[in-house]
């Protein structure tokens, strides 16, 4: 059985998909990884700037008590 040009190039056609497919699922991957690690940074800053601010509140209203 002698495969046909057309029959060679569909195979061609389908691995590259194939490809693509595999490294889409990777860049999503690592894109979604890369996502949560920015979210987490940004939460830990807004908590930390958060604390300070309460911090420093609560340090001012002891000073101005008698």
């Amino acid at each position: 059985m002698r495969l046909k040009t057309v029959q060679i190039i569909a195979a061609l056609a389908a691995a590259v998909a194939f490809l693509l497919a595999f490294m889409a699922a990777g860049v999503l991957l690592v894109s979604t990884l890369f996502m949560a690690a920015g979210l987490a940074a940004v939460a830990w800053l807004a908590w930390s700037l958060i604390r300070q601010v309460h911090a420093r509140t609560r340090k001012k209203a002891s000073a101005t008590r008698p």
